[in-house]
């Protein structure tokens, strides 16, 4: 097996680029739900999970439909689900997340089997008001939260400030 000058460097310095496994994917939402993600990424695979420092969980769109997004927020953490996927199912994922209209792709470093590597994550865009998700879409994200054993606090958290600033705002 060759390896070339810019895996050399990326291994002294501890990171990796893209995983052997196909691209990173860290997902916070309703893409934590394994039995969704089986059916919109059929060849995705969990790898692991991680977390995004400084930042938290929040809803955003019109209440009774709002989506999750994280937000920069010092000293919170927002729990990751980390995903192999191959191109057809990125594919499929920014068909699903609205790209480029309600989500961006954006490129962050998380800590995978304790190496910094690079993964994908979904933003919302800018300027949408903080709102109430539907329950059926709660639902989906609390089994994700079940399903891997994440704190349910932070997904209780997010609801209720981005409902109390729903509202302070209308």
């Amino acid at each position: 097996m060759r390896i070339t000058i810019d895996q050399l460097m990326d291994r002294a310095m501890g990171r990796t680029r893209e995983p052997e496994y196909g691209r990173l994917y860290a997902a916070f939402g309703s893409n934590l739900n394994i039995q969704q993600m089986s059916i919109r990424c059929p060849d995705a695979e969990v790898v692991g999970t991680s977390r995004l420092e400084n930042h938290k969980l929040m809803f955003c769109g019109r209440t009774g439909g709002a989506v999750a997004t994280v937000v920069p927020a010092k000293g919170s953490y927002v729990p990751l689900l980390l995903w192999s996927l191959t191109p057809e199912d990125e594919w499929a994922l920014d068909r699903y997340e609205g790209v480029p209209t309600l989500y961006r792709k954006e490129m962050i470093t998380v800590r995978h089997r304790g190496v910094p590597t690079d993964a994908l994550i979904y933003i919302m865009n800018e300027g949408r008001p903080y709102g109430e998700p539907g329950q059926g879409y709660l639902n989906v994200i609390c089994e994700g939260y079940q399903s891997v054993r994440f704190d349910l606090q932070i997904l209780r958290k997010a609801l209720a400030d981005s409902v109390y600033l729903s509202r302070r705002k209308a």
